[in-house]
């Protein structure tokens, strides 16, 4: 991910925009500008040396928040990075309207000798906040990423060197380090107890137009976007107007706690619309420590693959309420499958705390922490089951896409995403309730399935004339075939057809 972030939009589609300059999604809050502030650092004044520990919003002297801003100001500090681009066949940044704004028709043509000339050097903006008066600051992870310099400015304009102690491409967060002490330090709150209506403050500087405070609530709680690069997704939802420039910045309540990192925004006009998401303290709690100790945080792992409850799905399993995960693959060798979780199993609650759909779910595990015992309740057949969990790590490259490793297998296999065919997925692309197989949810255009004509909605019930009811029959059935081509036998709005895959090194 490039440093340098775009920020063209599009006013006909809906998107939560995030991403590389260069990429097809950009960077949302956190947009990379060009600033040409002097390499010199500056310094005034001496730094404050007290942490930010909770204040009130004025009493009764006014209707004001002035006394939070006085107070957590000291502590949302601006964070410049400094890069040069990636080259990249497939990201070409002399055909993005962006670049040539800034380096000319002639960006990226060569020079005369034939030779392509040297990657330009690019610098971002973002916001952080200080969590340690030792000199910790939390930021995004898409704000310093690919950074090979870093810089951080704070509200009396002094500029410290930073060092990227470590980052979370699965949480989008990072952290930060300067050498200095006696900072202010915003204290970290408790984002569990924030309740949808909870007034909320958004610091940081967009736009680079210098540090901006705004007023909000929080809409919603527990949101994932899909927008990032991992699966860790627990968003605050606020209205609180964000911008390009805030990634990294503070939310905080009343009280002068934070209470979430901004990180995102959904626009369909590159600007604030009122949809912000801000990550939780909580999850950056866990995040900040293991990063702060090891440089990597360690997650637990339950070993599923889960989709969520329908209303629908939930009477055709005989559940009065619409509530839970369903267990659409569990990998062998795993915790789940130790512990005795099978498809098709509900997941209703872990650790005693209820799972209303998947990233929830998903959520929880990881903060469990790798060989800790989880219990967990499930419905199968209608009855309720308690099991006891022994919670694996997951691996970093599992990390980078939580919950994707069944997922990815399959693209590897043939160039493909299924799930499990249920009575309501089978309704929807016209296939009879009596019809089993796997439903074809996404093709890679250069796999072997797009190459044979397979597309989305439709479901492979055979494969070498086996029948498939699971992402692991899929997989060994592949697998068994070797360099033969495969049979498959697939259902297209009700209607079956064969179609004839090549194998993988044809």
């Amino acid at each position: 991910m490039n440093v340098f972030d775009s920020t063209t939009g599009n006013a006909r589609r809906r998107s939560v925009r995030r991403g590389a300059a260069v990429a097809a999604a950009a960077l949302l809050v956190s947009s990379a500008v060009w600033h040409g502030r002097a390499a010199e650092s500056r310094s005034s004044g001496t730094p404050a040396t007290h942490a930010v520990s909770g204040v009130a919003a004025g009493g009764d002297r006014r209707d004001s928040y002035a006394d939070i801003v006085r107070a957590v100001s000291p502590a949302v500090v601006t964070v410049y990075t400094e890069g040069r681009v990636k080259a990249s066949q497939t990201a070409r940044p002399q055909d993005d309207e962006l670049f040539r704004r800034f380096f000319g028709d002639r960006f990226g043509q060569g020079n005369e000798s034939g030779r392509a000339p040297s990657a330009p050097r690019l610098r971002g903006q973002g916001s952080g906040v200080v969590v340690d008066r030792d000199g910790y600051i939390l930021t995004n992870h898409h704000v310093v990423d690919s950074a090979q310099h870093v810089r951080v400015e704070f509200n009396d304009a002094r500029m410290l060197d930073a060092t990227v102690v470590g980052t979370d491409p699965a949480s989008d967060l990072a952290l930060l380090k300067v050498q200095a002490t006696g900072l202010v330090a915003v204290s970290l709150g408790n984002s569990d107890s924030m309740n949808v209506g909870d007034v909320v403050l958004a610091f940081g500087n967009p736009m680079g137009v210098g540090q901006t405070v705004t007023m909000g609530i929080i809409s919603a709680k527990g949101r994932a976007t899909g927008a990032g690069e991992g699966g860790y997704e627990d968003f605050i939802q606020t209205d609180a107007p964000i911008n390009h420039g805030n990634s990294g910045g503070a939310l905080v309540n009343t009280r002068g706690e934070l209470v979430g990192i901004n990180a995102q925004i959904l626009s369909n006009t590159d600007g604030n619309i009122g949809i912000g998401f801000a990550i939780p303290t909580n999850m950056a709690r866990h995040v900040m420590n293991d990063l702060r100790k090891d440089g990597r945080v360690h997650r637990a792992q339950l070993g599923v693959t889960v989709q969520p409850m329908t209303s629908d799905l939930a009477a055709s399993l005989g559940l009065s309420q619409v509530s839970g995960a369903i267990v659409t693959t569990v990998r062998p060798g795993s915790a789940a499958s130790e512990a005795g979780i099978r498809q098709g199993d509900v997941i209703e609650s872990f650790n005693g705390r209820a799972v209303r759909e998947p990233n929830v779910i998903r959520n929880y595990v990881a903060d469990a922490g790798p060989g800790s015992s989880a219990t967990v309740v499930i419905r199968r057949d209608g009855t309720p089951h308690t099991l006891t969990v022994r919670l694996d790590e997951a691996k970093p490259e599992q990390q980078a896409r939580a919950g994707q490793e069944d997922t990815d297998a399959d693209r590897a296999a043939l160039g493909v995403a299924v799930a499990p065919l249920t009575p309501e997925l089978a309704s929807r692309v016209g296939a009879s309730q009596e019809t089993v197989g796997l439903l074809v949810q996404d093709v890679n255009p250069d796999g072997r399935a797009a190459a044979a004509g397979i597309r989305p909605g439709d479901v492979i019930q055979q494969v070498n004339r086996k029948v498939v009811q699971s992402v692991d029959e899929l997989r060994a059935s592949v697998k068994s075939a070797g360099g033969r081509p495969l049979l498959l036998l697939i259902s297209r709005e009700g209607q079956p057809a064969y179609v004839a895959v090549r194998p993988a090194n044809s």
